[in-house]
């Protein structure tokens, strides 16, 4: 099993990383704020001003640590990893099987009833720990992810797959906004915003979609995966379309219930975020540090893997996933099996 490396985050605006030998530097105006070595960080995260020199960046390449750029608000600009590894016989199969539309169809179809069938299971979660006063608004949506997941029981066209994926979020979102218990001056949900997010729980939602986005990329690429030939999502010049598939089955268990966790248990607050002058909602530097360091240590609680039966941690999940579609691409499993919460 890969350990759970630590993702590093630099939030602070003109952090400078370094290497000295075998060590990750973080300085800020000269003065030494981390030091760690390089075999106990998994990926780098660099949030808006920051800076890293050539020889911090190899070493980071040296041992397959993938460095993300992103602006102050979370929105990705760039990543930089070593050189490709894997076992180019498995990435030929992957392209082989990206050509072949029964095949891209059924593995479409799996991530996208992964998606419906754990929104689902939020839905009923909730109504199950807070049950409303009018809890039929819930139901229905819940009633119709229940039919989405019959209708997924048969082969599907891709571009039907890729409209019933659509159903299924905006399903799910419409009734999101009751997920939200207090505060709800500072904290509703209308619509997904994306570039920018427009108020503070997209904001949140895009923050913590980006992390994920990164884990899921650098999950494919561990076990020798392309990230940006995909099924599900349509290929694009610099877009990682197979990283995007992967992160459909995590999107409403790992993060909206983690979001919903922050704004229900007061752990943000609306004084958090700034909301610049093109209407873009972003949060505050020392929130981000401390939103951050609650998703680390969520990462580090244990789930039983539904197909593999053992304990693991959910920062792992997004490898697991990654592992059992290579042995599916490989042939040594006769179908994918997507992650399903219970």
């Amino acid at each position: 099993m890969k350990p759970l490396g630590n993702t590093l985050y630099i939030t602070k605006q003109g952090s400078y990383v370094s290497r000295d030998g075998t060590n990750i530097v973080i300085s800020l105006e000269g003065k030494e704020l981390l030091r760690l070595p390089v075999h106990t960080v998994r990926g780098l995260i660099c949030f808006g001003n920051v800076l890293i020199t050539p020889f911090a960046l190899g070493l980071c390449g040296e041992n397959n640590v993938a460095v993300s750029f992103l602006t102050e608000n979370g929105r990705f600009l760039a990543r930089v990893s070593g050189a490709q590894t894997g076992n180019v016989l498995l990435r030929r199969a992957q392209h082989r099987f990206t050509t072949d539309t029964e095949t891209v169809e059924a593995a479409a179809r799996c991530f996208v009833a992964a998606k419906a069938a754990n929104c689902r299971t939020v839905l009923m979660r909730f109504l199950r720990d807070h049950p409303p006063k009018e809890p039929e608004v819930i139901e229905r949506a819940a009633k119709y992810l229940a039919n989405i997941l019959q209708e997924l029981k048969r082969p599907q066209p891709l571009e039907t797959l890729r409209g019933i994926e659509g159903d299924a979020a905006q399903t799910y979102f419409s009734v999101f906004d009751q997920f939200i218990l207090t505060n709800k001056n500072d904290f509703y949900f209308r619509e997904r915003s994306r570039r920018p997010p427009l108020d503070n729980v997209n904001a949140l939602l895009s923050f913590f979609y980006t992390i994920l986005a990164h884990d899921c990329t650098a999950a494919c690429e561990s076990v020798g995966l392309d990230p940006q030939m995909g099924f599900l999502h349509a290929d694009r010049p610099g877009r990682p379309s197979l990283a995007l598939d992967l992160m459909e089955e995590f999107r409403p268990w790992f993060v909206d219930r983690f979001v919903l966790t922050l704004i229900n248990l007061g752990q943000v607050k609306g004084k958090d975020f700034t909301k610049r002058e093109s209407g873009g909602v972003e949060m505050q530097d020392d929130v981000k540090r401390e939103v951050l360091r609650h998703w680390q240590e969520r990462k580090k609680e244990e789930i039983v893997h539904p197909f593999l039966g053992e304990k693991v941690p959910y920062g792992l999940l997004p490898f697991v996933q990654a592992q059992l579609l290579a042995r599916y691409l490989r042939g040594d499993l006769d179908a994918y099996p997507p992650f399903f919460y219970r």
